[in-house]
């Protein structure tokens, strides 16, 4: 073969070898950046909800690893957590108690209205012990002072208690509620003695903004609130 013809082949060869470099190059960068986008995409939801998500109710990891203490969203536990994340439900505006369904502690898992967060859970003893727990609510972000408005109803085995923060004046209880906030980030304790392998307590977390509160104005638009709820296991017998 002539020289400069073999030298034109062996051009064409080392161009079509660069081209399908480029294009491999090419394709692992998209793959790469897409890779990327979902982590951060995944991180970026996991990051809301840890700081600014309506609710979350967990469980100690080591309680339901040792002793099956765990969460579900349905009393047959087909399936159980040690965390469960509330829907959230966002441009909340505020409305009256006395206006929500009767029937929110009557449907399973996440059951929000337009201006309400209503989530419903189990807690479960799924291991061989019996024990005693304790459970607590907290506040875990306020922005904008949102949780002097803010009631927080909790439904345990069908009864009801509504808290509210005490009032801006220091007076006491507000009147639509039950009891108070126990301190400026604890909402409620409870806890259970006795708790009997397959026993179950039934859980309804409902959360809104009371428009007849004093305190409720327009400072508190765009504020947010992060509520978290916590188990743990206290005694095994």
């Amino acid at each position: 073969m002539d020289e400069k013809v073999r030298d034109i082949v062996e051009l064409r060869r080392m161009s079509g070898e660069v081209k399908k470099y480029v294009v491999l190059t090419r394709i692992l960068g998209l793959l790469a950046i897409i890779l990327i986008a979902i982590v951060a995409i995944a991180y970026a939801i996991s990051y809301f909800y840890d700081k600014f998500g309506s609710f979350t109710v967990k469980v100690d990891k080591y309680d339901m690893i040792q002793q099956g203490l765990c969460l579900s969203e349905t009393p047959y536990y087909e399936r159980t957590e040690s965390r469960l994340n509330a829907d959230i439900v966002y441009d909340m505006t505020n409305i009256s108690g006395l206006d929500l369904p009767e029937n929110l502690d009557m449907i399973n898992g996440s059951h929000n209205g337009d201006s309400y967060i209503a989530y419903t859970f189990y807690l479960i003893n799924g291991g061989d012990d019996t024990i005693s727990y304790e459970g607590e609510m907290n506040i875990e972000n306020v922005t904008n002072s949102l949780d002097e408005a803010i009631r927080v109803a909790v439904y345990e085995n069908g009864v009801r208690t509504v808290y509210g923060k005490t009032k801006s004046n220091g007076s006491g209880i507000e009147g639509d509620c039950d009891a108070e906030f126990l301190a400026s980030t604890v909402v409620m304790r409870t806890e259970k003695q006795g708790f009997e392998p397959r026993d179950k307590d039934k859980f309804t977390i409902v959360i809104w903004l009371e428009g007849n509160d004093p305190d409720c104005t327009d400072a508190l638009i765009g504020g947010t609130l992060k509520l978290g709820m916590k188990f743990k296991i206290v005694e095994t017998t």
